[in-house]
């Protein structure tokens, strides 16, 4: 093991979580998240469900109006790279899984920690 030193680096253990509150808006489920990676605040995620319909083509012109009309033109027209594959179908929780660590790997790189 100790030849192995040299070539063999030890992966550092990265905490990075997504925490804050969730309201209830009419039919829409939003949560707002605070990301720390190792204490430090790196951004926030906001989080929209709209509650009576689990396929994303079918909501999202109302999720996207929802959106701007509390941040503004600062939301894109286009949905989310990750739903456009799976617009069509029906949204499961480990959707909402694959959103995560996707913008918790941005979050990564762009810290610069792998």
């Amino acid at each position: 093991m100790m030849k192995l030193s040299n070539i063999y680096e030890v992966k550092k253990h990265i905490k990075i979580e997504s925490k804050g509150p969730r309201f209830e808006v009419g039919d829409f489920c939003v949560k707002l998240g605070s990301v720390t990676m190792t204490q430090n605040f790196k951004g926030i995620l906001v989080e929209v469900e709209y509650r009576p319909c689990v396929v994303p083509a079918m909501a999202w012109d109302l999720i996207r109006e929802f959106l701007q009309g509390y941040l503004g033109c600062t939301i894109s027209n286009q949905a989310p790279q990750f739903l456009q594959s799976r617009m069509n179908d029906i949204y499961q929780p480990t959707d909402t899984i694959a959103q995560y660590l996707e913008h918790f790997g941005q979050y990564r790189k762009a810290t610069g920690v792998i």
